[in-house]
C-alpha cells in the first residue's frame, strides 16, 4: 500500500499511542489523515473520537465535511444532526450555527 505520510502524521500517531485517550490527539490525527488524502482512515478517527468523547464538538463538523466531499452527503447530515445536538449540550452557539449553515448547504 503507498500511502501518503508526514512527519506530523508520524508524530501524531507516537503521541496518540502515549495517551490514547487525548480528544485533541486524536483529532489532530483525524485532521492529518484527511489532509494526506486518506478519507476513510480519517473518517474512521473521527468516528472513533465521536464515539470516545461525544462532546468534541469540533470533530463533527470536520467529519461531516469530509463525509460531504467524499460524496457521502447522508452520513455527513446525520453527523451534522448529531453534532448540532452536541454544541447544544455544550452551549456552543456559533459551532451549531455553523453547522446548522453547512447542513443547508448540503440539503
Amino acid at each position: 500500500m503507498n500511502e501518503k505520510s508526514s512527519p506530523m502524521l508520524e508524530r501524531l500517531q507516537e503521541f496518540l499511542r502515549s495517551k490514547p485517550n487525548d480528544s485533541f490527539v486524536r483529532y489532530g490525527l483525524a485532521m492529518e489523515l484527511a489532509k494526506l488524502g486518506r478519507t476513510e482512515e480519517a473518517a474512521a478517527c473521527f468516528k472513533e473520537l465521536i464515539a470516545a468523547d461525544p462532546n468534541y464538538v469540533p470533530a463533527y463538523q470536520q467529519a461531516a465535511m469530509l463525509l460531504q466531499r467524499s460524496g457521502r452527503s447522508e452520513e455527513a447530515r446525520a453527523l451534522l444532526g448529531a453534532g448540532i445536538a452536541a454544541a447544544a449540550r455544550r452551549g456552543d452557539s456559533h459551532a451549531a450555527a455553523e453547522m446548522q449553515g453547512l447542513l443547508a448547504e448540503i440539503g
